[in-house]
Formats: structure tokens, sequence, C-alpha cells
């Protein structure tokens, strides 16, 4: 039998070289590519992911930039928008990890003005230039590559454009390659409701305005405040009036960019974004449209009081110079401020994107609330000490006051106690009296202490209250101006309302220092009919709204409610009694006041219901010489009060022209507003 091949040795040897030598093959084969990739990989690592890399081996940290929230809408009563928040897409840049080229740079620039903002921005959007842009991406140069300073941070983007057109972003959407350093972020801007006339806004010096808090000023006013660590200096913040008020309820909280970065802290990827949470919107005691009347009557008072007619007539005549008013609404029983107006106002939008220099020189003496502070209208220094300020001596309408501490001192009794008037008083030690007078040196006859009050007799005020007040007292002691400043501020005289405006004035207590520098008597004589002490508008308001409540102090409101930018319910404010002093007054007493609060009011005698009310004209010195203001305060209905008003207009005259027109319009705008609440709670006019 013939052997098999499998059994030939050499055959074997042969087979196993040949097994031997494919597996060497296989071998050096598989190491050949392993080793091309290896070369591969490594060329790639080197050549293309070498930047990258670089990069990365750097990145050590995160930087997290706060997002500013949107903020909350302020509403009047009728939930008509008064300030609100309007969201705008703005154009950021931001610095890459390394240096972009300047060519490329300017080329992008140049290209965003002539391919995008010319072509699809807004008519009114502010014109940028391609050196604009330049400055604006902050990278240390300019247009022309001239060194300017070195960039002031790396990890926050710059913003270029705010306010984009629709047409903006898609185009800069579609050609993301071409602008690939650009982000496009939603913001928001403040706009403020405007006027009837165009020019103004509505209540601008309650509601406010908002400012960068970048500045010293900013930080100095928020200091105190353990929010504002949140605060970004790119952002806005309420910096008077109701938007400093309620600063945070209004402001909302932040949302978070995360960046990655690298060791130089510059930017090298896309950010994680945390939506920031709105700000509560705000519905105020403010009724849009009485306002609105009160801004106008003051403008038409004025404007009346400038006319021919007012100069030529013999008692209107007085009010030619002025050319400012103030005038507060607030509700008796609840202490609700229904209108706060200031004249001259302004356009609260000039705020938004920065006030040029020349309307902060046109605006810039009345921007304060002149109802709870010093104001002026528009005069040069050399003018200004030549008028009064918005605070002002009270004048007349202090006298129900004054005849009430003297009922309750004892120092008159309300009826059978007649005072003749001769129209002058005479006071002080004999070889140095002094003598004041009333207006026009009028002689009233026999007065009681009622109509005392309704002929404003300053001479009755000195011999029945301010006299004997300042002996019962001690005479030339500082106890009687303590006494008398402890009754005053029972009515928010002197103090402070409680409102919590920022910037509020106390109004002074001038009797206080006058004494230590005259006489304790001159002081009370001039005291007990309102010429030595200077009150606020708002102050008067709640004087005579604490008349009105027969002795409840109420805290003066402005807003009604506080709800989420949902609409949820967040805080409903209720009213406050800051004092109750009904008690410490008899009830007879208060009728007697209030039986003699019908001075003669131009506008309050045509109203469909009866209203208490006390003109006054505030005599103050000035530089040069003496000038009169119109001073007026009132409540309506007698029989049932429900609103009180004070108007202050600074060089108007005699408070019955210069003022109670004013105050006659915003009753009807209240009435009219309320479903005629002041007509049907008064049953008509009658006699009282």
């Amino acid at each position: 039998m013939k052997p098999s091949i499998m059994d030939d040795p050499k055959k074997k040897e042969i087979t196993k070289k040949r097994h031997f030598s494919f597996r060497i093959n296989i071998f050096f084969f598989i190491t050949f590519l392993l080793f091309s990739v290896l070369i591969v990989r490594l060329a790639i690592l080197q050549f293309v992911q070498a930047k990258d890399l670089k990069a990365a081996e750097n990145t050590n940290t995160n930087q997290t930039n706060k997002i500013a929230p949107i903020r909350g809408n302020i509403y009047d009563s009728t939930k008509s928008p008064l300030a609100y928040t309007i969201p705008v897409q703005s154009l950021f840049f931001r610095i890459e990890p390394s240096q972009q080229d300047k060519d490329e740079v300017i080329r992008m620039a140049t290209k965003l003005k002539t391919d995008v903002f010319d072509k699809f921005g807004k008519p009114d959007a502010k014109k940028l230039e391609p050196a604009d842009i330049v400055l604006a991406m902050d990278l240390g140069y300019d247009i022309n590559k001239n060194k300017v300073k070195d960039p002031s941070y790396y990890w926050v983007p710059r913003k270029i454009k705010t306010d984009l057109s629709n047409k903006e972003i898609a185009y800069l959407l579609e050609h993301r390659d071409e602008f690939k350093w650009l982000e496009v972020t939603e913001e928001s801007i403040r706009t403020y409701e405007m006027d009837d006339d165009g020019t103004t806004t509505i209540a601008p010096q309650l509601i406010g305005y908002l400012k960068s808090y970048s500045t010293e000023k900013a930080k100095d006013m928020y200091k105190d405040n353990e929010n504002s660590k949140e605060y970004l200096d790119t952002e806005n913040v309420g910096f008077d009036g109701i938007e400093r008020m309620y600063q945070d309820e209004l402001r909302g909280k932040n949302g978070y960019k995360i960046y990655p970065v690298n060791a130089a802290m510059k930017i090298i990827g896309r950010a994680t974004v945390t939506k920031p949470t709105k700000g509560n919107n705000l519905y105020l005691s403010i009724n849009k449209d009485i306002q609105k009347t009160a801004e106008k009557a003051i403008a038409d008072q004025i404007a009346f009081l400038h006319t021919p007619y007012a100069r030529n007539d013999s008692f209107i005549k007085y009010g030619a110079n002025a050319q400012a008013g103030y005038a507060v609404a607030m509700e008796v029983d609840t202490g609700r401020i229904v209108t706060m107006a200031n004249y001259p106002d302004y356009n609260s939008n000039d705020w938004t994107g920065g006030i040029s220099q020349a309307t902060l020189d046109e605006i810039g003496s009345y921007i304060a609330n002149g109802s709870i502070t010093t104001a002026y209208p528009k005069y040069t220094d050399k003018e200004r000490p030549k008028h009064p300020s918005s605070i002002v001596f009270m004048g007349s309408t202090i006298k129900p006051l004054s005849v009430l501490i003297g009922l309750t001192e004892k120092l008159i009794t309300p009826s059978n106690q007649y005072y003749y008037d001769s129209g002058t008083f005479t006071f002080g030690k004999a070889n140095s009296s002094s003598s004041i007078s009333n207006s026009g040196r009028a002689a009233y006859g026999n007065l009681d202490a009622s109509s005392a009050i309704e002929h404003s007799s300053n001479t009755y005020m000195s011999a029945k209250v301010g006299i004997p007040f300042y002996s019962k007292y001690g005479g030339e002691n500082p106890a009687v101006t303590d006494k008398w400043a402890e009754y005053l501020a029972k009515f928010g005289l002197g103090v402070k309302t409680g409102s919590g405006l920022p910037g509020e004035n106390a109004g002074s207590n001038d009797f206080s220092k006058n004494a230590k520098k005259d006489s304790y008597q001159s002081a009370m004589v001039y005291a007990s009919w309102g010429q030595n002490e200077k009150t606020t508008t708002l102050q008067l308001a709640q004087f005579a709204a604490t008349l009105g409540s027969r002795g409840k102090r109420m805290k003066p409101l402005f807003v009604d409610e506080i709800r989420s930018f949902e609409g949820e319910l967040v805080k409903k404010v209720e009213p406050e009694v800051l004092e109750d002093s009904s008690a410490l007054f008899a009830k007879n007493d208060w009728n007697t006041i209030i039986h003699g609060m019908k001075s003669g009011a131009e506008g309050i005698e045509e109203l469909p219901y009866n209203v208490a009310r006390k003109t006054g004209t505030s005599t103050q010195a000035v530089s040069g010489g003496t000038i009169d203001n119109a001073v007026f305060i009132a409540f309506a209905p007698v029989e049932n009060p429900k609103l009180a008003v004070a108007v202050v207009v600074p060089e108007g005259g005699y408070g019955r022209y210069g003022a109670s027109p004013i105050a006659a319009k915003i009753f009807q705008a209240y009435d009219a507003a309320n479903e005629g609440i002041l007509t049907k709670l008064g049953g008509g006019k009658r006699p009282w």
C-alpha cells in the first residue's frame, strides 16, 4: 500500500514552514496597519486637533454669568399699564480663546453695518458705524487697529446693539457661520405710558425711573439691601418713586449663563442657560383718569393765572408768578392715594437708554416728587432764591386744628364765647410790641370758634389760641413748642406720613427754631395761623383725611396688591391706622371745627354735595421780599367723608383762587370714576 502524503516528513516540514510564513506575514501586516493608524491619529492630533486640545488642556473652570430678570409691570387701579417691560433681542459679541484676527473682526463689523443693520434694522434705531461696533467689542483696538485699551474682562459678552428687528435676527441666524462670534440674547427695556399730550408720561415723579446699577450712587443707595448682591452692573434699578420703593418685588430673580473657560478665562464653548424669573406686577391705588385730570387741572390753572384777565383781577392777580403746582387725593377711610400730581412733569422714557445731559439740565429741578420733597420749576441759579420750593407754610389750613387744640385745652369754648375781631392784634411787651392783621386788614366783628375758621381770622387764632397756649405751657419755655408739635404730629404734620416713598420730607416745625431766635410768644402767635409750619402736599392730604375721619391717621397707600407675572396674588395691601386720636377730642369739638370749614372756595360750591374745606394763603420770605402761596385742603362729603384733597400752588396767591379750582376738578373726577360715590354718600346739598 502506498504511504499517505501526510506521512511524508519532508512534506510536513514544507507545510509547517508555509504556515509559519503566512502567520509572520499576517503579524507584520497587522503591525503595519496599527502603526499606520497610530501615525494617522498622531497627525490628526498634531495638525488638526492641536488647537482645541491645547485649549482643553488649559481648561480648569466654568464661568457663571448672571442674567438680569425681566422687571414686573406697574398698573393703575383699573389695571391700565403705567410702566411695563418690553422684551427685546440684543446682539452680543464674545471673545474667543485666541485673539480674533483684527482684519477679520473689522470685516465682520463692516458687514454687520452694511448687510444687517442698514438693510434690516428698525427705521428709528440708532445708526451704528463699523468704528462703533469695533469699540463695542472691547478688543483693545479701534477700526484703524490702533491700541485703545486692554479688554476690561473676557468672560462677559459685549453688547453691540439692542432691540433687533425680526429681519436682523433672521439674517444673523441664517448666516451664523459668517458671524461666528456673535449671539442673540433676550433683554428688556422699561417703557412708561404716555399722557394725552404725547410729550409727558403719567405720574412720572411718583412712578420714578431706572438707572444703571453700575454707578457709585446706585451702590450706595442699595448698600443696606441684602438682595443687592444679586444685582448686575449692566442692569437698571429703581432710582426714585414706586420703582425704587418696590425694587425687590419688581425685579424678580436672576437667571444664569454658564460658559466653559480656559485658564486665561476666555470662553471656549457654548453656554448652558437657566432662565431668570420675572418680577412681580404692582397694581397701584392711583387711578389713571383721576391722575390725568389732576395733572391737567394744575397746568390749566397755572395757565389761567397768567392770563390778562387773571392779572387784572384784584384778588387773582397775586398768583401771576405761579410756575408749579402739586395735588394729592387720599381716601379718608383707607388711606389709598388716588392721585399724586406734580407740575411741571416730564417724560420718564427719557431715562431709557440713558438720559442726555441737555434733557437733564432742562428737567433736573423738578424730577423729584414735589408732593413729598423739595422741587422747583426751572429757574436759573440766580433766580431760584427769589422763589419758594414745593414745601411751603400751611397758612390758614391749620386753623381747624388750632381751634380744635384750643377747645381741647379749654382755652376756648365752642359757643356763647365771642371774640371781637377788629382786624389787627397786638402782642408782646409794651416797649417792644408787635402786631398782626387779617388778610386785607378785614375786621369781622364778633366771632365764635366756628365762624373764626370760616372767616379765617388771624387775630382770633392769635388771641384765643396762640397766646393762651403759650401762657398755659410755661411761657418762654421749650415745653410750649414741644406740646404744639405733639398735637401736630397726631395729624401727620412735622413728621413723615409713613408712606414709605423714598426721599420723603417731614416738613419743618419752624416755630421751634423761631422761638429760640425771637420769642416763644411770637412763635406761638404765628404758629396758630399757619405761618410757622412748613409741610408737603402729602402731609396736607393726610392732615385733611385725619380731620375727615375725626382723628384716625391712616398710612398713605400706593399699592393695592402685588401679583406674580402669572397673575397669582402675592400680597393684598390692607389699610393701616398709624394713630387713632379720636378719643382725645370731644365729639362736639369735632362738630364745631367741621361746621366752620365753609370758607369761600372757587369751584367747590358748585359740587352736588357738601365739602368741608379750608383755604390758605401762606406768606413766605424769599430773596428780595415776600410771596404768597395758594394752599387748600378739603374732604367730602361732610356727612360721610370719603375723599380728602390737598393742593399747593407756590406763588399762587390766595388759596381760594389759586388752588381750590384744582381740587374741585379732582373731586369731580373721583366721583365720575367711582359711579358717583361722593354724590350718593353726600345725599345732595343741604345745610350743615
